[in-house]
């Protein structure tokens, strides 16, 4: 278990990086997404719309904060984390329409298709989708080709059928079907934990670290890929609707099975702590350099949105 003071060090470690973080890729998007004053507006306002200003950016933050170890240029890591955080939105844009959950709130505002339309909330996923690759595939990402395909191998692995979106379709059938603990399990690794360990692996391919060198980092994305899921869990059955700025209960309501109705909420919540504590351990061969995703890992379990 963490101590008070590892507690307060995390903390104070972390917040100032939340806020740099969240400024950076606010910062990245509205550069990047210029209004152009023609009939694609409502598209490109709809990007804007969805990806500035909301969200943990705990993908970015994972991205920066692991290509720092190695020494990768702070501006090359931002531009990797707006692409994955583009992917995110798409997802969640996606995720909100009327096909899918059907949400109405998203960041504590009307989600993409309740303030747009959902023609408009399918294109923005769309264009923000293609918009992730385009960031990576550019010679500005790296001036090494080698660099800038891995980075979008990675990143597409993750999203597809395989990653996020794989994860996605097993969510849907776990509204109709009984999943056991593995088959959640895989579930999550895939819709969660994949997105946030193409992160870190993101921010090994910047710092140019063999793959055969990724193997403890990998367990340290793979634990806390899992304990976000848990925690989150967790949050959708106890949580607070106005911290968390959007509905909850809706995995019970579904008769979805997740962590918490098969584990128990207090065996969920040792298991987050047990793979928090476990992420960690596989930092062992880092010093201070990885501080900050100790306090990235241990903040998915002390969360409260």
């Amino acid at each position: 278990m963490s101590t008070m003071a590892e507690t307060t060090d995390a903390s104070t470690l972390l917040a100032p990086a939340l806020a740099q973080i969240a400024r950076d890729i606010d910062d990245s998007f509205d550069a990047l997404l210029p209004v152009p004053g023609d009939p694609r507006d409502r598209l490109i306002e709809a990007m804007r719309y969805a990806s500035i200003g909301g969200g943990k950016r705990m993908r970015p933050l994972l991205v920066t904060a692991t290509a720092e170890m190695f020494g990768v240029d702070r501006g090359a890591a931002i531009r990797a984390g707006t692409a994955i955080e583009a992917i995110h939105v798409y997802s969640l844009i996606h995720d909100d329409l009327p096909c899918m959950d059907d949400d109405a709130l998203r960041h504590g505002k009307p989600t993409v298709h309740v303030a747009f339309d959902d023609a408009t909330a399918v294109l923005a996923g769309d264009a923000l989708h293609a918009f992730a690759f385009e960031l990576l595939s550019d010679p500005v990402m790296s001036g090494d080709p080698f660099v800038r395909i891995e980075l979008v191998r990675t990143l597409a692995l993750a999203s597809g059928m395989n990653g996020m979106a794989g994860g996605q379709m097993m969510d849907i059938a776990a509204e109709t079907a009984s999943f056991d603990l593995p088959t959640v399990t895989r579930l999550q690794a895939l819709k969660t934990g994949a997105l946030l360990g193409a992160a870190v692996e993101m921010g090994t391919i910047l710092g140019r670290v063999p793959p055969e060198s990724r193997t403890l980092l990998r367990g340290y994305a793979r634990d806390i890929g899992l304990a976000f899921q848990i925690a989150d869990d967790l949050l959708d059955a106890e949580g607070d609707e106005a911290a968390a700025g959007k509905a909850l209960r809706k995995d019970a309501v579904a008769g979805k099975e997740t962590f918490v109705s098969l584990l128990g909420p207090k065996r969920a919540r040792e298991q987050a702590q047990f793979l928090v504590e476990q992420a960690i351990e596989h930092l062992a061969s880092h010093g201070e350099e990885a501080d900050l995703l100790r306090a990235l890992a241990r903040y998915i379990v002390e969360r409260n949105h």
